[in-house]
C-alpha cells in the first residue's frame, strides 16, 4: 500500500533564522495520527539562514541523522567533536544516555539546506556516539546508495563496491540516497512485513506508474514487496529500509 503525502501538507514555520517544515508531529505540531512511521520519528526539511543556527541543545535515546543538501553546517557537541559538514556528507550521532550539540550555519552569507531525521534506537542506554561518512551521487547514478545503516552487509558492500562506507545507526534501517537520470527506473525490493519511507528531494518520479511525487513529496510504503520508481525529469531520491 502505497500512501502519497505532499510536500504542501507539511506543518511549515518561518522562525526568521530558520524555515522548516515537519513531516511528522515535531515542537508545537502534535497530530496523534502523524507521531511515526516505524522507528522513524522526525523528517525535518530545514533552510538555516547565515551565522545563525541550533544552540546546545541536550537529546536522549534517539538516533538522529542529518544530510546536508546545499551549504555548511557546523557540527560541535560534548564528546569534543567540532566539524563542518558540506553537500554529500552525512551525519549519525547517537544520543544514548545524553549528549549536547550545536548546528549552526558558519557562513556569512549562504543559508545551509539540510534533512533532519529521528529514528528511535533498537536499544536503549547507548553511549553518546557521532560519526559522519560523504558519498558522490555522481559517479553512481541510477543506483540505490546507502549512506546510513544499521546492516553490516550494506556497509562491508559500500566499502567495498562503489567506494561509499555508510556512517553505522543502532536500528535495522538503511537509508539510500539516488540520482536518476531522465528516463530511467530504479526498482527496490523489499522483505516481507516491512516498510518503505521515500522522500523526492529534487525532481519527480512515480512510483508503481499510478502515485506521482514530486519535489519534497513523501510516500509511505506498507505490505508490499517491491518498488518501481520512475522519472521523465530526472530525480534525487531518498528511501529508507524500515522496520
Amino acid at each position: 500500500m502505497i500512501k502519497v503525502h505532499g510536500a504542501l501538507a507539511r506543518i511549515t514555520r518561518n522562525h526568521g533564522w530558520l524555515y522548516t517544515s515537519h513531516s511528522f508531529s515535531f515542537g508545537g505540531y502534535f497530530d496523534p495520527g502523524n507521531t511515526e512511521f516505524g522507528p522513524l520519528r522526525v523528517f525535518n526539511d530545514d533552510r538555516v539562514q547565515p551565522l545563525t543556527g541550533f544552540g546546545f541543545h541536550k537529546h536522549e535515546e534517539m538516533e538522529i541523522v542529518t544530510v546536508v543538501l546545499r551549504g555548511e553546517l557546523q557540527h560541535e557537541d560534548t564528546l569534543g567533536n567540532k566539524t563542518v559538514m558540506r553537500a554529500g556528507e552525512v551525519q549519525r550521532m547517537t544520543a544514548g544516555t545524553g549528549i549536547e550539540h550545536s548546528e549552526t550555519n558558519p557562513s556569512a552569507s549562504e543559508e545551509v539546506e539540510l534533512l533532519q531525521l529521528w529514528f528511535t534506537p533498537a536499544e536503549e542506554g547507548l553511549a553518546p556516539s557521532y560519526e559522519q561518512a560523504s558519498y558522490d551521487l555522481g559517479t553512481r547514478r541510477n543506483e540505490w546508495v546507502p549512506v546510513v545503516t544499521g546492516r553490516q552487509r550494506e556497509t562491508a558492500e559500500g566499502a567495498d563496491g562503489g567506494g561509499v562506507k555508510p556512517a553505522r545507526i543502532h536500528q535495522d534501517l538503511t537509508l539510500y540516497l539516488a540520482e536518476l537520470e531522465p528516463g530511467h527506473t530504479l526498482t527496490f525490493s523489499q522483505k516481507p512485513g516491512r516498510r518503505m519511507y521515500v522522500f523526492v528531494i529534487e525532481g519527480s518520479a512515480a512510483a508503481d506508474g499510478a502515485y506521482k511525487l514530486s519535489r519534497r513529496d513523501a510516500a509511505r510504503i506498507t505490505e508490499q514487496e517491491g518498488l518501481d520508481l520512475h522519472t521523465e525529469t530526472g530525480a534525487r531520491l531518498m528511501l529508507i529500509d524500515l522496520p
